[in-house]
């Protein structure tokens, strides 16, 4: 268990480090932050602290890197702090909040303003509103034992999709299953009501309870896993940065960055959490990132979820990331006149 003076070595030497890029040495602790404490003191809390797995040695007489279980430590430490948007950024807020009247615009302009402000990348993701609710359902049949299923989400958004039933519907057939749906599941949340739909409209339309079963099955795989839209800005960025001089590296990061289905799931991580979801490098799901930290967080936007976050390397500088992404959430957000006035 870390003591206190531990604890102060070890955030001493992450600042230091996401400062420099340079091994941290005690005497630098000793003169910059620990005043009070001999630089052979400090020297044998690091031992203690690379035994504890929060700092490593690159090689023999250098000074300690932080590793990523110590900069955990930082960004928990962090977020019990009281944060602000730099104020030289006002002008880009303003920009930002007039360009929210279209979701994919404010997202997209979101991406660049976070790369220009942090030099990361800014990466961003917009989807469904944040509980699905169904305005409208239909079943057309298209052929023997296809239909089309489609569904109007509240908010105006349209899915579509074309199956194969285990037998044969007439139109009549499908119009009524359509009612049945309606009934139960139109004006409330999907997760709501996907339960208790399926056998409800099995017992009223018996003779077709596994078409009723493949139609409800097929729905939910529409409403659960509705694709997102992506947006990155300031992918160039990388290339100044040392931590990425490696070019096989480089190469993972941005072919990734050119796949949505391998930014999905960066972001999909995310979607259900509240406030900001901070992964820091192996705790990365996504192998390639592995040397990178994201910083992340979601909201609703013209009625729609949006998720927006930055990539970086693990020496991040994550007070400064934190505060810039808190500051243009705020601002996205269908609330966030609200939520400016209180800071």
């Amino acid at each position: 268990m870390l003591s206190e003076r531990h604890l102060e070595v070890v955030l001493a030497i992450v600042y230091e480090y996401i400062k420099t890029g340079e091994p941290v040495g005690s005497r630098t602790i000793s003169r910059k932050f620990l005043k009070d404490r001999s630089a052979a003191t400090i020297r044998n809390e690091m031992s203690d602290l690379e035994v504890m797995e929060y700092l490593y040695q690159p090689h023999t007489s250098a000074g300690r890197i932080p590793t990523p279980k110590a900069y955990r430590l930082y960004v928990d430490a962090i977020m019990r702090r009281q944060r602000s948007f730099p104020a030289d950024s006002d002008g880009w807020l303003r920009e930002l909040r007039a360009r929210r009247r279209d979701a994919e615009e404010a997202l997209g302009y979101a991406t660049r303003l976070l790369g220009k402000i942090t030099n990361y990348i800014g990466v961003a993701a917009l989807g469904p509103v944040e509980e699905t609710v169904l305005q409208r359902v239909e079943f057309i049949r298209m052929g023997h034992r296809t239909a089309l299923i489609l569904l109007v989400l509240k908010g105006g958004l349209i899915h579509h999709k074309t199956v194969v039933l285990p037998c044969d519907m007439t139109q009549e057939n499908l119009d009524e299953l359509s009612g049945r749906v309606s009934t139960v599941a139109v004006g409330r949340p999907w997760g709501d009501v996907r339960d208790t739909l399926q056998a409800y409209v099995e017992d009223a339309l018996e003779r077709y309870a596994d078409n009723c079963r493949t139609a409800i099955r097929e729905m939910d795989g529409i409403l659960t896993e509705q694709p997102f839209q992506f947006f990155t800005g300031g992918t160039h960025n990388v290339l100044g940065m040392p931590d990425f001089n490696d070019l096989g590296r480089l190469q993972a990061i941005m072919g990734l960055l050119e796949e949505d289905e391998s930014i999905g799931k960066l972001v999909q991580g995310c979607s259900a959490e509240k406030g900001l979801c901070i992964t820091i490098g192996d705790e990365n799901p996504v192998f390639q990132m592995r040397d990178c930290s994201i910083v992340m967080a979601s909201a609703t936007t013209g009625g729609r979820r949006a998720i927006v976050g930055l990539i970086g390397p693990v020496r991040m500088d994550y007070e400064r990331s934190i505060s810039v992404l808190e500051g243009i959430l705020g601002t996205l957000s269908d609330n966030g006149e609200s939520e400016e006035g209180g800071r």
